[in-house]
């Protein structure tokens, strides 16, 4: 069931003051005009009640452009991350001096809504290299997971949230870390049909 542009039952969960205040609403104003009404609202009746979708999907990045990844953003993990490249330049096939000649910008879209901080680590990381070497990131290939510097992959929470909205917006491949391979295997099969998994411990994997 989809309500509002929302599809998760963990997205609807979360707005559900709203959907609740609407419907109470509705009943109310029928009562007060003497209009006849049912004490039992039906799900055909509650799209008409909530009206047109007042969220928009997510949708992967649809052009194939040197620096663009797909997944969770948080400049706090861009620190990190860029350190990381810095220190392992040369086995990334990046000239060391272009940092010296380069400014760095990260934007991150509808930057108002908080993010999940550590997750953002290997997709900050695979976006910038894919900047510098002027190499494409597959544009429906997701990632989530927090980085040291030393490289390592470590595990996040929200998985099924983050695999669910990966799934609506036509993600076919998720790199996520190996402790997460638990959290994947208690979502139903049916939820993630299609969906190839990747689980990693180093950012060289």
């Amino acid at each position: 069931m989809s309500l509002g542009g929302l599809h998760d039952e963990s997205e609807i969960r979360g707005h559900r003051k709203t959907y609740i205040g609407a419907v109470m609403r509705a009943v109310a104003k029928k009562k007060a005009m003497d209009e006849s009404y049912d004490v039992t609202i039906r799900e055909g009746e509650l799209k008409d009640i909530i009206g047109p979708a007042k969220f928009k999907p997510d949708e992967e990045a649809k052009v194939d452009v040197p620096g663009v990844a797909i997944g969770d953003v948080m400049k706090e993990s861009a620190t990190t991350a860029l350190s990381y490249i810095k220190a392992n330049a040369a086995e990334l096939g990046i000239d060391g001096e272009r940092f010296e000649k380069t400014d760095i910008h990260i934007h991150v879209p509808e930057g108002a809504i908080p993010k999940d901080g550590p997750s953002a680590g290997i997709t900050m990381m695979t976006s910038i290299v894919s900047a510098f070497k002027q190499q494409t990131v597959k544009p429906n290939v997701s990632m989530s997971g927090e980085i040291t510097l030393r490289g390592k992959v470590l595990p996040v929470g929200g998985i099924k949230e983050k695999v669910l909205a990966a799934k609506r917006s036509g993600v076919k491949e998720i790199i996520l870390c190996q402790a997460n391979q638990k959290d994947v295997n208690k979502i139903d099969d049916a939820y993630i049909k299609g969906v190839k998994f990747h689980f990693v411990d180093n950012m060289k994997e």
